[in-house]
């Protein structure tokens, strides 16, 4: 029964570039616009952060315009789900065991903290070894990249996969900053990466229990893929 699912949410702890001081986090609506789906169809979420405490957000997915796409802005003016994100739980107190999916947000924090963190990997890695689902969106596909399996081969080796762009790291002008390109790092572990013949478009790939979405505006379809999965 749907009620009975439990999704782990992870989110960057990471607020600043290294190389530049722009201020990043969390971006939002890539966890606003799945958590709406989601809690929609009955399942209930964990949100978990590599450090614990307090998520920084992203400036830019503040932006009016921005949190007015499907919706964020209520969740942003809705007190009780914002402090969800003041006291979130650490990836290592986690039990894979009260889960069936694992959903990782995006935002340029989580290029810094999620492919670094062994506690983040060794979950995943747990999560797709025990047939639950592994899904992603942006730049959350980073928490992927050093996933190995118990056999010693990349989790992403010969699956299909998505993520942020190059392209589309050039449109939001953070190819300087950025501290390497996700698209190619996904190649280069011999995944097959695909993306929208448009930036931005909304985009989705499955591979059996491997769901990952584009960009910012993939995460409703991530949610509604992963949904459709656990239902």
């Amino acid at each position: 029964m749907a009620g009975t699912n439990r999704i782990l949410v992870i989110v960057t702890s990471v607020g600043e570039y290294e190389k530049a001081g722009y201020r990043t986090g969390l971006w939002l609506g890539e966890l606003t616009h799945f958590y709406d789906v989601a809690e929609q169809a009955g399942f209930a979420m964990t949100i978990a952060s590599i450090a614990g405490g307090h998520v920084p957000l992203d400036p830019e997915s503040l932006a009016h315009d921005v949190l007015a796409d499907l919706g964020t802005d209520k969740r942003y003016a809705d007190r009780e789900f914002m402090d969800k994100l003041t006291d979130t739980v650490p990836v290592a107190d986690v039990d894979v065991e009260d889960f069936d999916a694992i959903y990782l947000t995006g935002g340029h924090g989580v290029m810094f903290d999620f492919h670094q963190s062994a506690a983040l990997e060794s979950l995943i890695a747990r999560f797709h070894e025990t047939g639950r689902i592994v899904s992603a969106v942006c730049h959350g596909p980073c928490g992927l990249l050093d996933v190995t399996l118990s056999g010693g081969e990349p989790l992403v080796r010969g699956k299909d996969v998505t993520g942020f762009s190059w392209p589309e790291e050039e449109l939001a002008r953070r190819a300087d900053v950025v501290p390497y390109s996700l698209q190619d790092r996904l190649k280069q572990l011999g995944a097959s990466y695909s993306t929208a013949e448009k930036p931005f478009a909304t985009y989705v790939v499955e591979d059996g229990l491997l769901i990952t979405g584009q960009n910012p505006g993939s995460a409703k379809a991530v949610a509604e893929a992963v949904v459709g999965r656990l239902r």
